[in-house]
């Protein structure tokens, strides 16, 4: 399998788990010999915005994070993190903008969703508009700064997913026929 396991041990009693298949299933899960738990592991959701800039003129410009964390180090990324119990995805995309830029925006509809099968990660990118150019960034991010599509640093994007991200949006930008949304398969 592509992903390390992550249950050594059950989150119910303490006892090592085994992997295995249970009755009635098709999968090895995690399950406990202990008490008999099953234990399921399911991709994790990263959320995160597309925040733009629309200047005067007609100009569009994104907002990019440099981060100050690993993984990554150094890379430009848009700003994303992991979806939080509690949250829906617009609250969590809202919250992670505002933890990793310190923007003003306002969340716009769902514009990427992509399937990182070998992270076990799902991710997913809302349009956004944003209310002003002073950003805040937090401890996470090194700096966040607007990019008109010929200044990008397309070398220093830190994801995939945020590259494909930002081609799709500046080709339908350049075809001024709205903002459909992207589904798709990350899978180097």
């Amino acid at each position: 399998m592509w992903l390390s396991r992550r249950f050594k041990f059950c989150p119910s009693c303490g006892a090592e788990v085994r992997y295995q298949v249970p009755a009635d299933d098709n999968r090895e899960r995690a399950t406990c010999p202990s008490c008999a738990s099953i234990h399921y592991e399911n991709p994790i959701n990263v959320v995160g915005t597309l925040p733009i800039w629309e200047g005067a003129g007609g100009g569009v410009q994104v907002l990019l994070c440099r981060r100050a964390i690993e993984p990554r180090l150094g890379k430009w990324t848009l700003p994303a993190g992991f979806l939080e119990l509690g949250e829906t995805t617009e609250q969590g995309a809202l919250r992670e903008t505002d933890e990793e830029a310190g923007a003003h925006i306002e969340l716009g509809p769902l514009y990427g969703l992509m399937n990182v099968v070998k992270a076990g990660q799902i991710h997913l990118f809302y349009r956004a508009r944003l209310l002003s150019t002073t950003f805040n960034p937090g401890p996470e991010t090194l700096e966040a700064r607007l990019f008109h599509e010929h200044e990008l640093p397309w070398d220093e994007i830190a994801f995939h997913t945020v590259r494909d991200t930002l081609r799709h949006f500046f080709a339908d930008w350049r075809a001024g026929q709205g903002f459909p949304l992207h589904c798709g398969d990350i899978s180097y």
